[in-house]
């Protein structure tokens, strides 16, 4: 059994210059483990083992997922990576730290 995610992204989380790990993000397209539904999104834990061109992801928690589509790839820092945990996808989070502080409050 595995989650089909689409317009999904693999995710490097950096702490500086020191990889945490990859994790997987995006849409839930079709789940066969009941645990979402379609439509949501998820940040899964550190990618474990990965076949990009299987389009197949394992995790830390032993969770399968299929990327559906080509996919993206992103890096984004461990301060950022609750609002990835929320939804944000690595884009919007790239634009939410790029914009100017006194536009934030």
């Amino acid at each position: 059994m595995n989650t089909k995610v689409k317009n999904c992204f693999i995710v490097a989380v950096m702490d500086g210059e020191h990889l945490v790990g990859e994790v997987l993000h995006g849409k839930v397209a079709d789940d066969q483990t009941f645990r979402f539904y379609e439509g949501d999104y998820v940040t899964t834990s550190r990618i474990v083992w990965k076949d990009l061109k299987a389009q197949q992801v394992l995790t830390s928690s032993h969770s399968q997922y299929e990327i559906i589509g080509k996919g993206k790839k992103a890096i984004i820092d461990l301060d950022d990576f609750e609002l990835l945990r929320h939804g944000f996808s690595p884009e919007q989070i790239r634009f939410l730290n790029q914009s100017d502080s006194a536009i934030a409050h």
